[in-house]
C-alpha cells in the first residue's frame, strides 16, 4: 500500500521505517532536509513540499500527519484539505485535543475527505516492538487503511474505537493515566532513595519488582535500565514538562464530574517540579513562624536577589 507521511521526528521517522519493513510504499515529507534524507536512505520516496507529496500519490490518497498538536497540525490539515480530493483520507497520529479532531472531521466531511484520529503510543520503542493505535472516525476509512495500522501496531495493538474524536479521546485518557503511573513510581523510588542506611540498589529493586509482583510493568523495565546507567540520576534535573494531555484529562474529569484526584495531583506535581523555589512553601514557613515561633531557614545575604 502507498501512503503519504508528514512529520519525521523521532517517532515519525521510526513509523516510516516500520511501514517500509512491512513492504508498504511511503512518500515522506518534513521541513528538515536532514530528516528527509534519513528516511530516503531507508527506502522512502521523498517530497520537498506538501504539493509534491500529494502529486506522488494516486487517488484515493491517504496521508498520515505526525506533527505537534495545535497550530502545526491545524495548518498542515488545512493545506492538505485544499490539495486532496473527495474520497481521500487524512490520518492525524499526533496528540491532538479530541474536540479539535471532531471539528476537523466535520470541516473535511464538507469536502468529502475522510478523517481518522489515531492516538499513537509507543514512543521511540515502537519501531522495535510496535505501536498501540487508538483510532476514531469512519469505519470504512479505517478498514481501507487497516493494512497500515496492522503494520505499525504490535500484536492486537490497534482498534477502531468509534466515531471521530474517540481515538484522540482514548489516547488523552491513556496519557492522563501515564502521568499518575509515573508519579507513583517517582514517589516510591524517592522513598527508597531516602532510606540511606539500607543503601538500596534501585536497578536491582526495579528488576526484582518485575519478577511477578503486582506492580511489574514496562516502565519498571525502563527504570531498571535508567538506574543501571545512573544509580542516583545525578546528571538529570528534576524538571518535568507536560504536553497537554494530562491537563485535558483533568478538564474532562471536571466537566463530567468524575473524581480523578490521583491524575489531577500528578499534573500539579509536574508544575511543582518546574519551581526553583516554592513561594507557597515560603508563605507556609513564614506563617508557622508567626503563629508558633517555629524555626525559619533564612537565606544568606549572597543568596538574596
Amino acid at each position: 500500500m502507498k501512503i503519504g507521511f508528514i512529520g519525521l521526528g523521532k517517532m515519525g521517522s521510526n513509523m516510516v521505517e516500520r511501514m517500509l519493513q512491512h513492504n508498504h510504499q511511503v512518500v515522506a515529507y518534513d521541513l528538515s532536509e536532514e530528516a528527509r534524507k534519513e528516511v530516503s536512505n531507508k527506502g522512502a520516496e521523498i517530497a520537498t513540499s506538501l504539493e509534491e507529496l500529494v502529486k506522488k500519490l494516486e487517488a484515493p490518497r491517504a496521508v498520515w500527519v505526525m506533527v505537534p498538536a495545535g497550530k502545526p497540525t491545524e495548518d498542515t490539515v488545512s493545506l492538505l484539505s485544499s490539495l486532496l480530493q473527495k474520497g481521500d483520507v487524512i490520518i492525524d497520529g499526533g496528540n491532538s485535543y479530541y474536540k479539535d479532531s471532531i471539528k476537523r472531521a466535520e470541516q473535511l466531511k464538507e469536502k468529502g475527505i475522510f478523517f481518522l484520529d489515531a492516538g499513537t503510543s509507543g514512543g521511540i520503542w515502537g519501531l522495535r516492538v510496535g505501536y498501540c493505535l487508538m483510532v476514531g472516525g469512519e469505519k470504512d476509512a479505517f478498514l481501507k487503511l487497516e493494512p497500515i495500522f496492522k503494520a505499525l501496531a504490535s500484536k492486537d495493538g490497534y482498534a477502531h474505537l468509534g466515531k471521530n474524536g474517540a481515538g484522540h479521546f482514548v489516547k488523552m485518557v491513556h496519557n492522563g493515566i501515564e502521568y499518575a503511573l509515573l508519579q507513583a513510581y517517582g514517589e516510591g523510588f524517592e522513598i527508597l532513595q531516602a532510606k540511606k542506611d539500607f543503601n538500596l540498589d534501585l536497578s536491582r529493586v526495579s528488576h526484582l519488582w518485575n519478577q511477578g509482583s503486582v506492580i511489574r510493568s514496562w516502565l519498571l523495565e525502563l527504570a531498571e535500565d535508567v538506574f543501571k546507567k545512573s544509580p542516583h540520576l545525578e546528571e538529570i534535573e528534576g524538571y518535568v514538562i507536560d504536553s497537554g494531555e494530562g491537563r485535558w484529562t483533568v478538564f474532562e474529569a471536571i466537566n463530567e464530574e468524575v473524581p480523578a484526584p490521583v491524575i489531577s495531583l500528578s499534573l500539579l506535581e509536574r508544575f511543582r517540579s518546574r519551581q526553583k523555589e516554592s513561594f507557597s512553601a515560603k508563605v507556609i514557613a513564614a506563617l508557622r513562624n508567626e503563629f508558633g515561633g517555629h524555626e525559619v531557614k533564612r537565606k544568606k545575604p549572597e543568596e538574596k536577589r
